[in-house]
Parts: C-alpha cells; sequence; structure tokens
C-alpha cells in the first residue's frame, strides 16, 4: 500500500545573486526566502515506504524518461522541493547531486538546477517524429477567413475598454442568455446591417452554429425534438459535419433541390412531415447565390401556414460584393424565422461566439437547454465583442476585409480567365469562396493531382445530401474554393498551384 505525495512547490530557482553552484553536492542552491516565494510546479509521486533518496531519484529518472520532463525544464530548488515532499533537505540535495554526476541533471550558478539535454531521445517523442503529418503547401479550403487579419490591435484596445469598465458581477458566473452589454448592441447592430427585427430579450448568445443546432435538436432538453417536430427540410447541398450531427440528434433531413434562385422551397408543401427548414438565404453555402424574393417570401408564408419554422444560417452576410448586402428573412416575419449569426468569418472561428434571435416563444424553452449558468461562450469575449462592435471597430474591419477578400476575388477570376478559360466559376457574388465547375467524372482526380501538389482545397461532392435525387437536382462535379485562408504573401501561389491542376478543356 503506498501513498502518493505531490510535489507542487510555489518555489523554484531563482536567478539572483543569492544563488551558487554548491561544492558539496553540485546543486545549485537559492536562498531559504527566494526558495519558498517563486518558482514552478512539480509533480512528483513516492512510495510511501523505502529510501526516500532512491525514490525521488526513480521518480525523477522517469519523469525525463518519459519525457514529461524536458531537456531544459529548470526544477524546483532542493530546499522547495524537500519542503514539499516532506523529505530532508540533504536527502533531495544529494538525490539532484547523483543525477548531476549521473548526466540526467545540469546545474549552473546563476541558471538553478535543469534537465541535461541528453543524446538519446525518449521513445515517445521518436514514434511522434517517425511519421510527421504531411505539410501543406497551399490551402484554399473553405470555412475561415484570413487568420492573419485578426484586428489584433483594436481587439486588444477593445478588449481593455471592456474590461476596465466592467461591473464586478460580470466576473461571477456567466447568464446563460449572453451579456446584457452584447444582446444589445447586436439588436442595434442587427437591424441596422441585416435588417433583423429583434429587441435584447430575444437574443440568446452561444458559442458557434453547431452549438446552437445542439440546443435545438440534441438532448434530452432540446427545443425542437425530432419526435415532436418531424423531419427537418435542409438544402441539398450544405455541410456533412452538420448533418452528422443532425443525425446523431435522431432528426431525419430532407433535401430540398437547388437552382439559380436557391433552394425550391415550392416543394415543401409536399412534405406534410416537415415542420421545420433550415436554410442559407443570403448566400447558399456552398453553391452560392440567395434566395430569390419571391421564394423568401413563400417560405415565410408555409411556415405560417404549416405552424413550422425557418431557421436561417446567416454565416457570412456582410460579405457581399455586387451590391448592398441581402437582408435577412427574419425580417419578414420573427415569429417564423429563427436567425442564427456568428462572429466565425467576420473575424475568427477562435472566437467562438455566435448568437440566435428567436421568436418570443422559444426563448424559455432555448435558456432552459443552455441551464443555469453560462457554460461555453466566455463573459469576457462577450463584453470585449461588445465594445468592438460599438466603438465601430468591428464595421472597420469587415469594410477592411470586404474589400480585400473581393480583390482576392478578382484575382482568382482572373487567373481563372487566363489560364483555364473553359472552367465555370460560380458562387462569387458574394462569401468567402467559389465555385469551380468541372467536366463529369473529373472531379476525383482533379482532388488527387491537388493533394499530390500539396494543395487543400474541397471537392463539391463532399457537400451533397446523399439522398439528394438525381432526377430532381443531377450531380454535378467541382471545386469549392476558399480564397479567403491563404495568407496575403501566399494567395497568388495558390491560385498559381490551382490552375497548375485543373483538366484541359475536353
Amino acid at each position: 500500500m503506498t501513498d502518493t505525495r505531490t510535489a507542487t512547490p510555489a518555489t523554484g530557482v531563482a536567478a539572483t545573486d543569492d544563488t551558487a553552484a554548491t561544492p558539496a553536492t553540485g546543486v545549485a542552491a537559492t536562498d531559504d526566502t527566494a526558495a519558498t516565494t517563486s518558482g514552478s510546479d512539480l509533480h512528483l509521486e513516492l512510495p510511501a515506504t523505502g529510501g526516500r533518496r532512491a525514490a525521488l531519484m526513480a521518480a525523477l529518472r522517469e519523469a525525463i524518461r518519459s519525457g514529461r520532463l524536458a531537456p531544459g525544464t529548470r526544477l524546483p530548488p532542493y530546499r522547495a522541493l524537500a519542503a514539499d515532499l516532506g523529505i530532508a533537505r540533504n536527502t533531495a540535495a544529494d538525490a539532484y547531486a547523483e543525477l548531476v554526476a549521473e548526466g540526467w541533471l545540469t546545474a549552473r550558478q546563476g541558471s538553478g538546477t535543469t534537465v541535461a539535454d541528453r543524446a538519446e531521445p525518449v521513445a515517445a517523442n521518436r514514434a511522434r517524429r517517425a511519421s510527421p503529418p504531411r505539410r501543406l503547401a497551399h490551402d484554399l479550403r473553405q470555412g475561415q477567413p484570413d487568420a492573419a487579419s485578426f484586428p489584433r490591435t483594436a481587439w486588444l484596445a477593445a478588449g481593455r475598454r471592456a474590461l476596465t469598465a466592467a461591473p464586478n458581477e460580470a466576473f461571477g458566473p456567466g447568464d446563460p442568455q449572453g451579456r446584457r452589454e452584447l444582446r444589445a448592441i447586436l439588436a442595434d447592430y442587427l437591424a441596422r446591417a441585416r435588417g433583423v427585427r429583434t429587441d435584447p430579450e430575444r437574443i440568446v448568445v452561444c458559442s458557434g452554429f453547431a452549438h446552437a443546432l445542439r440546443l435545438l435538436f440534441d438532448g434530452a432538453g432540446a427545443v425542437l425534438p425530432a419526435r415532436e417536430h418531424g423531419p427537418l427540410a435542409v438544402e441539398a447541398y450544405g455541410l456533412a459535419f452538420h448533418r452528422a450531427l443532425l443525425a446523431r440528434a435522431g432528426v431525419t433531413t430532407v433535401p430540398l433541390p437547388l437552382d439559380e434562385d436557391g433552394a425550391q422551397v415550392g416543394g415543401l408543401a409536399a412534405l406534410p412531415d416537415v415542420r421545420t427548414v433550415l436554410l442559407t438565404p443570403a448566400h447558399q453555402f456552398p453553391t452560392g447565390g440567395p434566395l430569390h424574393a419571391a421564394r423568401r417570401a413563400a417560405v415565410v408564408d408555409w411556415a405560417r401556414g404549416r405552424g413550422g419554422l425557418v431557421l436561417e444560417d446567416d454565416y457570412d452576410g456582410e460579405f457581399r460584393y455586387d451590391r448592398q448586402p441581402v437582408g435577412a428573412v427574419q425580417g419578414l416575419d420573427p415569429e417564423r424565422v429563427l436567425y442564427l449569426g456568428t462572429a466565425s468569418k467576420s473575424l475568427t472561428p477562435a472566437l467562438r461566439l455566435a448568437w440566435m434571435v428567436l421568436p418570443d416563444h422559444l426563448v424559455d424553452r432555448v435558456l432552459a437547454a443552455k441551464g443555469e449558468r453560462e457554460a461555453w461562450a466566455s463573459t469576457l469575449d462577450q463584453l470585449t465583442l461588445a465594445e468592438f462592435i460599438d466603438s465601430g471597430g468591428y464595421d472597420r474591419h469587415v469594410r477592411r476585409m470586404r474589400r480585400r477578400y473581393r480583390d482576392r476575388r478578382d484575382h482568382l477570376v482572373a487567373a481563372l480567365a487566363a489560364r483555364a478559360p473553359h472552367i465555370e466559376v460560380s458562387g462569387i457574388a458574394a462569401g468567402l469562396h467559389a465555385v469551380l465547375r468541372l467536366a463529369p467524372g473529373t472531379e476525383r482526380s482533379v482532388l488527387k493531382a491537388a493533394a499530390y501538389r500539396g494543395l487543400a482545397v474541397d471537392g463539391l461532392a463532399d457537400y451533397r445530401h446523399p439522398l439528394a435525387g438525381q432526377d430532381a437536382m443531377p450531380a454535378t462535379d467541382g471545386l469549392v474554393v476558399g480564397y479567403a485562408t491563404p495568407p496575403d504573401h501566399a494567395y497568388q501561389a495558390a491560385v498559381a498551384a490551382l490552375c497548375d491542376i485543373l483538366p484541359s478543356p475536353v
């Protein structure tokens, strides 16, 4: 029977004038005051019985051998380690000294005691390095903005102002509905920029679109459980990740064919069990193009007549290049359209902030599904985003990125016109990606050529719903090209690599 003793000192090796290499032990010593007030923690487990010096040496050797203590790691002063383990100082000093003599540790004046550089790397590190992941030469996958363009300076300034002005209660448990400051500013911004009709009490903050889907459809507390609401109508092309999430929640999805005017919502009338439909009306994902105005009105009329609900995914509504952004369908009927927005495309997916603008009768149900305390969306990030929008920083960033992405889109279109004029480009009026139409039967070979060249790009087939019928909507070959992903310095080379792997005219 052994007990576990853990060394968790609030101490470490202090590089001060009092630090010196002790000749008797070869261990860099530190005065008692420094040894009890500064340094790094070290977790060690020693058996309750047996010699203390041998046990400490064995524990340190194993930590180094396994890679848990990497070369160069600074160890606590032996006095601090002895105090935390409840052993004599001389025992800890002798263990350090012997490990120094064996080559496991090094002790230098002014630097304390550290793990030595060993000629033999640990086996775990060898295994990790044996098969490194293949490095991408170019990344044109859709789904994220240019990470290098995140407005770090402006975001830090907004965060500083937000934290300075935040009331003390903001640092307590989070409100599952989201900070009032953010909800109030979102209500104004969404009305101004997206035509959304709401007030702060109808907005619930969440940590992303997928989190919103889970709240609505997954778990015992689901707001729209499949057993009550039946199948969910979705567009024939969309993210497989979202379809898989819904399938795990027990939701059957029914695909609606697409054409140049968006989803063919007229087909909803022929689906008597369907009461809810998920759409990307501002910019169909991934094929591109807005939902036609007549169909926007028609799907709202269907929801009213069916007593149903339209879920509006406005994932990149700020980025439109041919005219002013298309307004939200939610503005036609706030009680029949549930609007979902996110900062993932406009700022960064790392922020993990999104929002639902809910019909009034669903607010309490969504809050019940979230629970009594906010478990996902950081209060500090919410306050910073609120300040960033309120100060005008968000609008400035979106305008700047809209110009940059439009320039990138234009470069892509011009390069294709010059080097592959037979390739049709669509979906370019808005968003952060384009669709390149390929000759039938060529998509798979083009993707293989791209992988061989180290070019990451998505095939259109991956987005097609498995139940989408050929008669209603024939499948087409194509590539989904994310022109927002690469940093500026790498973009032209990525587009050139893309042109290199495109097939010649048939």
